[in-house]
């Protein structure tokens, strides 16, 4: 802590006032350092006499607070005196994080319902987060900065309480102010989802994958008209006269929903909808309006039909459901990690008629799961949802974390490939990918100097990215995997940045104030 005092002294911020410190932060240069010690620029805050910023003395970070006089900080942590300075160090925990959050308001998640474009950034180390807002920042976009699945969580070893305080101290360290989402991703019970609320993150991804029924989707026509006949009288007659043979005039399109068709909508999604409505009833008495409510029915083995997708909005707008943004299933192939797979003009086609019913019924954003990468169909994402539209990333961020590593540490990279190559059959049964494992090149064939490649072709592409969870539990890897991104911070960020940046560019976001 010492050399902290130290570096205070000699820039000229022991003592400094707001608009010292303001001038101090808009300064070029990402660090104020000497040594191995160094202040985040961008996370100078000067309040009522205390400094307060983001420090690493070598590859330790904390936050810290700094004053001339003695002060009382309510941060848990420690203090010592030093070079006429008064310096209290505290770590990034949660509870440390809930203190920040009182501080400094703009570090806490929060809803990003009346935002019209979100870009969802998960990051499975709880590293990438600067390198999230320098691609989001210039552009007319909100990103969703903490976003995990439990099934990240469980192969990770997170939880929500770490990532939501993770995410904020990296807020701070960037000085972002202007807010920021945090998804509670694919939750499919309501005991998941209290976890996440109280972890403090707004928006929900309600995964209706395990009380939709998928089964009436291959019945013939005479079984759906049995086990129709088995339902209420009320639903059948709603069901009956408000869709069977409708045609829906929606703008620049129509979509028709045969009497079959609307008997199968009832029988696959009845109870799904029914528990839509019971988790937006429950999200609204926990946190009011202060919440976004995503409804994802993409976990399916066959694409969302037009006329499926209206039933399902109609039926949510009907049970007064408040949904932010809702994700079909897209003709198609969204694997992990890599470009589109398909027909571009008819994915196009299709996904015109998907955005007019989200236009029509309920105004809410399309949201695009597996989103990484897809930049084949990006522009006529960006195009035919007037940029409504939530673009849902992860892996993508995890692999550029990858790609530090087969640039900077070749030793530790062909490890990992070795690792994975042993990861993959368990991981394999978690992820749907098509990737031709036995078509990639082997380490020994590769100089140093072209190991990224792995990062660009497909085949090996997909076995990197769904084998995290191996690779990250690993003791042969996760020491220098995260030690390396430590030495190499800033091009860690730079790589995440420029990835997520492309994406954003090809979507067609507009850049503030353009």
């Amino acid at each position: 802590m010492e050399t902290i005092a130290r570096l205070l002294n000699d820039s000229g911020l022991a003592g400094a006032d707001r608009a010292q410190v303001d001038a101090a932060r808009a300064a070029s240069g990402d660090w104020i350092a000497r040594g191995a010690t160094r202040i985040y620029r961008r996370s100078l805050h000067a309040r009522e006499g205390i400094l307060s910023f983001i420090a690493a003395i070598g590859r330790e970070k904390c936050l810290y607070q700094a004053a001339e006089k003695s002060f009382t900080s309510v941060f848990q942590g420690t203090r010592i005196a030093v070079g006429g300075i008064s310096l209290h160090k505290a770590p990034f925990t949660p509870e440390n994080a809930g203190h920040l959050h009182e501080a400094f308001p703009f570090t806490a998640p929060i809803s990003l319902r009346g935002r019209k474009t979100t870009i969802g950034c998960g990051d499975r180390l709880g590293l990438a987060t600067p390198g999230h807002i320098r691609a989001v920042a210039p552009y007319d976009a909100s990103p969703v900065l903490a976003q995990q699945s439990m099934r990240e969580l469980i192969l990770t070893g997170r939880d929500y309480s770490g990532i939501v305080s993770d995410t904020s101290f990296l807020v701070f360290q960037e000085g972002f102010e202007s807010g920021y989402g945090a998804d509670g991703d694919h939750l499919k019970t309501i005991k998941d989802i209290d976890v996440a609320l109280a972890a403090g993150m707004p928006m929900i991804t309600l995964d209706l994958t395990e009380v939709m029924n998928p089964l009436p989707g291959s019945w013939s026509s005479a079984k759906v008209d049995e086990e129709f006949a088995r339902l209420d009288a009320a639903t059948r007659k709603h069901v009956t006269e408000t869709y069977a043979g409708r045609t829906f005039d929606l703008a620049g399109c129509s979509v028709t929903v045969e009497a079959a068709e609307a008997k199968r909508c009832a029988l696959m999604y009845g109870k799904a909808l029914d528990f839509s409505r019971d988790v937006d009833r429950h999200l609204k008495e926990k946190r009011g309006n202060r919440y976004d409510l995503e409804i994802s029915i993409d976990e399916t083995t066959t694409p969302t039909l037009p006329a499926h997708h209206l039933f399902i909005a109609n039926e949510l707008l009907r049970r007064d459901v408040a949904v932010s943004s809702l994700a079909p299933r897209f003709i198609g192939e969204f694997q992990k990690g890599i470009d589109y797979i398909g027909d571009v003009g008819e994915f196009e086609r299709q996904f015109t008629v998907h955005c007019a019913i989200a236009r029509a019924l309920g105004g809410y954003k399309v949201s695009i799961h597996s989103g990484s990468d897809k930049f084949a169909v990006y522009p006529a994402i960006g195009t035919h949802t007037g940029m409504r539209v939530h673009l849902k990333t992860a892996g993508t961020s995890w692999l550029e974390a990858v790609r530090v590593i087969a640039r900077v540490n070749p030793v530790l990279f062909r490890t990992m490939l070795s690792a994975a190559y042993d990861a993959f059959p368990a991981a394999s049964k978690l992820y749907h990918i098509t990737a031709n494992i036995g078509a990639i090149p082997a380490a020994e064939t590769v100089q140093d100097a072209n190991l990224e490649s792995y990062l660009d072709a497909s085949d090996s592409r997909q076995l990197l990215h769904i084998t995290y969870g191996g690779l990250l539990n690993d003791p042969r890897i996760r020491g220098g995997f995260f030690t390396t991104l430590a030495d190499n911070e800033e091009l860690h960020y730079d790589m995440v940045a420029k990835h997520i940046g492309k994406h954003i560019r090809l979507l067609g976001v507009p850049l503030l104030g353009a």
